[in-house]
């Protein structure tokens, strides 16, 4: 019997590689009774563990389809695995809006009880006191910051992407100031390549970086790379609309992923960081 087997209790009657990201080795399952399973093996340690707890975070407000976690430890995660189906002409509409409710599930502070990921970068979540009830400062300190300084130890920085950094830094409270809301419940790295169309046609979110803070943060990086039409942009509106001014704010929210990018990736992604910058200079 195999390791997963004996995790399982039953025996395995097939299992064939499926693609995916990066950073797992991920495999299909079938067992003997039937079930169909996704399994997840990552190199990094605690990885899987951080993984299942946002997919158990996120089933908290059943408003939208999240795999079901059946196993994990620090490197294994084993998921139900959800068949793809056919997207339906409302497919994004009601993605939209079960955004906007998952969006309405809150906290009382920013932040997450534990440090995860964003892609292969640790994200930091666990908040000092003044941090956790202010979002400018959370954003700057646990965002921002942290992928400046891994862009400065990578050597990305010079005295202009100081400067704007700097100038940001400055200016963060007054651009933030007027969208104050409270905490709400963030997939975190909401792209196309982390949503699917699950077997009755129903958005099913995957591969999260939870945390609780400002609902705009998810909007910007729904456009950073496209994918969601307008019919997700207007069912959002229509349930729950952003406050006024929310363009404005969009690129320091986009900023975070660009560093992230750049700093996973490479410098292919450095003028594009400063470009977001200079749009506050």
């Amino acid at each position: 019997m195999s390791d997963l087997e004996r995790i399982l209790n039953e025996s395995i009657v097939k299992s064939s590689a499926l693609g995916g990201g990066c950073i797992a080795y991920t495999r299909y399952l079938l067992t003997a009774s039937g079930r169909e399973l996704v399994v997840k093996k990552n190199t990094s340690a605690q990885m899987s563990m951080k993984e299942a707890n946002g997919l158990n975070e996120l089933r908290k407000p059943a408003v939208i389809k999240i795999p079901e976690v059946v196993y994990a430890d620090e490197q294994l995660l084993i998921l139900e695995f959800i068949r793809e189906g056919s997207r339906p002409g409302s497919f994004f509409s009601d993605f939209g809006r079960q955004l906007a409710q998952l969006h309405k599930y809150s906290a009382e502070t920013y932040g997450f009880y534990e440090d995860n990921y964003i892609g292969s970068t640790p994200q930091i979540n666990q908040a000092k006191e003044a941090e956790k009830t202010d979002w400018a400062t959370f954003y700057f300190n646990k965002r921002l910051l942290y992928q400046f300084e891994l862009a400065e130890k990578n050597g990305f920085v010079d005295s202009t992407f100081k400067r704007l950094f700097s100038h940001l830094e400055t200016c963060l409270p007054d651009i933030l100031n007027g969208s104050e809301e409270a905490p709400s419940l963030l997939h975190g790295d909401l792209w196309s390549g982390n949503f699917m169309v699950g077997s009755k046609g129903e958005p099913v979110l995957i591969d999260p970086a939870v945390y609780y803070g400002h609902r705009e943060a998810e909007l910007a990086m729904t456009h950073l790379f496209g994918g969601f039409d307008n019919h997700f942009y207007e069912a959002y509106h229509a349930e729950w609309p952003l406050k006024s001014g929310y363009k404005e704010r969009e690129a320091v929210y986009t900023l975070y992923h660009v560093l992230n990018h750049l700093n996973i990736f490479g410098s292919g992604y450095r003028s594009q960081a400063l470009d977001l910058m200079q749009q506050y200079a």
